[in-house]
């Protein structure tokens, strides 16, 4: 029964990155990324904001990392998912995703003097063929001439932006209670965006694109974070993180089915190399060099 909470976490997300997908042409990035945490603070408020009032002294000497977070996890990383949805597919998406956990392991062993293991090292090199064997279509050799698709570089600095995310709640280990902390960002997140999304054209909600909101908002930005709290509470946060594995196999079969998006070879591939990559750096842990690092400030 405990295995459910992170698969349920995982379906949403991956329902979620195939919902990114269908909102390109529906709705204009910058409103469907404003209307989605408009959405989740809203209905968060009436529960939580109680909550963080009493806690406020608590919260206040946080509020800076709080704002990067929020900037970082949900502003950046949600809205260059959105934009990169017109240019590249849901199975792209999916895939350069699961570099999450191994981007995050890079920065740990960078600053936090997280000793670099042979499993680290390798997966980072099989990881890194299997996003070049998607992002270039099977051809590596043409992104010599051609460049990465906009798209897929968009949704390389979104992952990035996620990962350093990852990193930093790890780092700042924040005693918050982890609901109130998710409200504070969602809150930081629709402030942030706001400009953008004044500023930017309109499209309106409708019939069309007003379920797609209504997913992104409740269940990817609010049920999903909620199952997976439970998900770690229960297995531990080691093992919670495996499931984070199944999002591009779980990704590249909703888009399948619900956009008819064709699976190709190099998507094969390139998706079990990032995996394979992926599960080397979480498993084989043995440190390159026995010497014991001092933690950077």
């Amino acid at each position: 029964m405990n295995y459910l909470f992170p698969l349920i976490a995982i379906l949403i997300w991956a329902g979620n990155t195939v919902v990114t997908k269908m909102s390109a042409g529906a709705i204009f990035p910058a409103e469907i990324g404003f209307y989605r945490w408009l959405l989740a603070g809203l209905l968060f408020t009436p529960f939580l904001l109680p909550q963080v009032w009493r806690n406020r002294a608590a919260i206040r000497p946080h509020l800076g990392k709080v704002f990067v977070l929020g900037v970082l996890g949900m502003a950046i990383y949600q809205s260059l998912a959105y934009f990169a949805a017109s240019i590249t597919s849901a199975t792209n998406m999916g895939i350069i995703l699961s570099l999450m956990p191994l981007m995050s392991l890079a920065l740990s062993i960078a600053w936090l003097g997280q000793r670099l293991s042979y499993g680290a090292l390798l997966g980072a090199i099989v990881s890194f063929f299997g996003v070049l064997e998607v992002v270039s279509a099977g051809q590596p050799g043409t992104l010599l001439h051609q460049g990465l698709n906009s798209g897929d570089l968009m949704m390389l600095v979104a992952t990035l932006a996620y990962a350093l995310y990852s990193f930093l709640l790890k780092k700042w280990q924040l005693r918050l209670p982890p609901l109130q902390l998710l409200y504070l960002q969602v809150l930081v997140a629709i402030l942030v965006l706001l400009p953008l999304f004044v500023l930017s054209p309109k499209t309106g909600l409708n019939g069309h694109n007003f379920g797609l909101v209504l997913y992104a908002g409740l269940l990817a930005s609010m049920v999903a974070p909620r199952v997976w709290m439970q998900a770690v509470h229960r297995l531990g946060p080691s093992r919670t993180t495996l499931f984070f594995n199944l999002l591009p196999v779980v990704t590249a079969v909703i888009a399948a089915v619900v956009l008819d998006e064709q699976l190709a070879s190099y998507h094969l591939v390139g998706g079990l190399l990032t995996l394979v990559g992926v599960l080397l750096a979480e498993r084989w842990t043995t440190p390159v060099r026995r010497t014991v690092t001092t933690p950077r400030p």
